[in-house]
């Protein structure tokens, strides 16, 4: 039931976490605004069902054309939208990518979010607001404990990485220099039928079902022993408002507290399809990043304790549903390759 009549702006909407999190905010209520970047062609397939669909479109989704780079315009909208609350979620998130394109991801990650907090200073001068910067367990990189908590120091190991750790110091800077109410949210691994298909889970999940249904023969990854702290993305946007509602201001660390190889990740999803993965997976030194990193296990004792929070799916929980999803696609493609 709806509980809430506030106002969010979300940057990133169109992502994996921004679609589940505009379901979450207007199942409670808010009015929300996405803010999407203008292209040749439409992205916005997530949240399709929630601003298109006549049957389930809702009438307090709106969405706006702009670019985390932009900072005069994220300046102007944000005083236009008057949010309550903003969450930073837009990036360039591959972390193999920022390798490739590490000045871009600078922009968007680093430069991004200081426009997103510059602009919600400009706003707080006449209406207080609450900004979430979405950071990452990226950010520990070569860790030097087991597990990451808030207080773990961070030694990043990649652009991406690198530009979240500006990110989230900028955010405490807001916060102790300006009073504004600034928090980070330092997520693992999340995952879900939602995830782009170029992230590992997504790829193996894609890869199993097409094998299963005779329309791909292998699947081509990079190293299978690093260690992630998987969850379901529908369980972290629940912990990103729980974030914001808060009495105060703080950073929390959101995590199942468990760590899987991405062998375990194959174990699980080529087992729902009773494949053995061995058979089709080979390895392929292009997916190996210039510097890795092995381990990243959260400790989420912070935001169980302060927010009631901790996560309700099992990494293998969250295999079966993207294998169960994933499936209905290939599915598909059977069927239209058949025709």
């Amino acid at each position: 039931m709806p509980t809430q009549s506030k106002t969010a702006l979300v940057t990133g909407i169109t992502g994996q976490d921004g679609s589940y999190l505009a379901e979450l905010l207007l199942e409670k209520g808010y009015t929300v605004h996405g803010i999407v970047r203008r292209s040749s062609s439409f992205n916005t397939s997530r949240i399709d069902h929630l601003y298109r669909d006549p049957h389930e479109a809702d009438t307090r989704l709106f969405l706006h054309y702009g670019d985390l780079t932009d900072g005069q315009n994220l300046t102007n909208l944000v005083l236009d939208v008057q949010p309550d609350e903003i969450y930073n979620l837009g990036a360039q998130s591959h972390v193999r990518v920022s390798f490739d394109a590490p000045a871009y991801t600078v922009q968007t990650v680093a430069l991004g979010a200081l426009n997103v907090l510059e602009a919600a200073r400009q706003l707080s001068k006449t209406k207080p607001t609450r900004v979430y910067q979405a950071s990452s367990s990226e950010m520990y990189g070569d860790v030097v404990e087991t597990p990451q908590r808030e207080t773990t120091p961070f030694s990043p190991q990649s652009p991406y990485a690198c530009a979240k750790v500006y990110a989230f110091h900028q955010t405490v800077n807001y916060r102790n220099a300006y009073s504004l109410f600034a928090s980070n949210g330092i997520l693992f691994n999340h995952e879900s039928p939602r995830r782009g298909e170029t992230f590992v889970t997504r790829k193996i999940t894609r890869a199993a079902t097409r094998i299963k249904l005779g329309l791909q023969k292998k699947l081509y990854l990079g190293n299978l022993d690093a260690k992630r702290d998987w969850g379901y993305a529908k369980d972290y946007v629940e912990g990103m408002w729980r974030i914001l509602q808060h009495d105060e201001p703080d950073d929390f660390v959101l995590a199942t507290g468990e760590t899987q190889t991405i062998r375990t990740f194959l174990d699980y999803a080529f087992g729902v399809l009773d494949l053995d993965w061995n058979d089709y997976v080979e390895i392929d030194p292009r997916y190996f990043r210039p510097s890795e990193v092995d381990l990243l296990l959260g400790d989420n004792t912070k935001a169980k304790e302060k927010l009631g929070w901790e996560p309700k799916t099992t990494c293998k929980e969250l295999a079966e549903l993207m294998i169960q999803h994933d499936l209905t696609l290939a599915h598909q493609e059977l069927k239209r390759t058949s025709n």
